[in-house]
């Protein structure tokens, strides 16, 4: 593994194989995947989150999904900065490098309110009291969360690629049940560890590959997944999805709580949205009554597949 220098201290810089464990607790270490971004570890309480981080101007809060880590928006990030914004990348609870809270028999610990409620404290202490929250997969629904518990603070909503968690299990069929059968199998105990720590890059295989994610967004990805207490995390934010999420979600409902800000849908013409729900926005309009949206042409993860054109989109809704 090669080294680098950073003001005083050498640190680790990822390489290959074996060798791609970052240094876990270097503050402002500048990663060449988010050229000029500072990289830190911030204590928002229970854990603390691993950030990347640049840029003047309104702040924009990027959430990744599962199984990827903040460094999935590393081709959307810097392009955002370039077009005026502050741009905060972190690693959500559980997830890559950020901390692991102790686990609850209800999964609470990784529901998406406390998730939501880590990433304001996240914001706070970075210094912006107002941002635009995005979200991509599972970080759609922790985005959506944010904006309903959190309303002040949120100026914009953008959710990638997702429905609410309430919303997909009121329609789940036979189809649902087939083609995401990871939601069910993942909220049994004990036995998705041991399937996915028996081979990790088997269990994701096709999910992710080097020549469209990027050399170092591959080995971040690889890292987490071979790394047990992350992959239990992960799991738990499922498990979490199937119980306290979606109780939270359907008492949303029953108090009619709404977003409030304006929120964009963007949903990937290769992924199964559609088929799965017909007209994507018909689902969200109850939940935001600033809506609109429309599809991008891309494979599932569009900030690494499509990453000019998601930023276009991001661009001209939140300016």
């Amino acid at each position: 593994m090669s080294s680098a220098l950073i003001g005083r201290r050498t640190v680790p810089v990822p390489g290959h194989g074996d060798e791609w464990m970052f240094a876990r607790r270097v503050i402002g270490y500048l990663s060449p995947m988010f050229d000029g971004f500072e990289d830190e570890r911030i204590d928002v309480g229970e854990v603390e989150l691993r950030v990347r981080y640049a840029g003047h101007g309104p702040a924009v809060l990027l959430i990744h999904g599962h199984p990827r880590t903040g460094s999935t928006w590393h081709r959307v990030a810097p392009q955002l900065v370039d077009r005026g914004f502050t741009v905060v990348c972190p690693d959500m609870r559980g997830y890559g490098q950020s901390g692991k809270a102790t686990i609850l028999t209800d999964h609470s610990q990784q529901s998406k309110r406390v998730v939501a409620a880590d990433l304001v404290q996240l914001m706070a202490e970075l210094g912006h009291p107002a941002f635009a929250t995005v979200g991509h997969d599972r970080g759609s629904y922790v985005a959506l969360r944010l904006a309903l518990d959190h309303p002040d603070p949120v100026s914009h909503l953008v959710v990638i690629d997702g429905v609410p968690i309430s919303e997909a299990l009121a329609r789940c069929d036979a189809k649902f049940a087939h083609d995401w059968y990871h939601w069910f199998f993942f909220a049994q105990p004990d036995k998705p560890e041991r399937a996915i720590a028996a081979d990790p890059d088997a269990w994701y295989a096709g999910k992710a590959r080097p020549e469209s994610m990027g050399a170092e967004n591959y080995q971040e990805f690889r890292q987490a997944i071979h790394d047990a207490a992350t992959v239990r995390a992960m799991l738990e934010d499922y498990r979490a999805g199937l119980g306290v999420d979606r109780a939270h979600e359907e008492a949303d409902r029953r108090d009619g709580r709404t977003v409030r800000c304006p929120t964009l849908l963007l949903w990937s013409t290769r992924d199964d949205l559609e088929d799965l729900y017909g007209d994507p926005l018909a689902i969200w309009r109850p939940w935001a009554a600033d809506l609109r949206g429309y599809s991008i042409e891309s494979g599932h993860h569009v900030a690494e597949e499509n990453p000019d054109d998601l930023t276009a989109a991001l661009h001209r809704f939140l300016s």
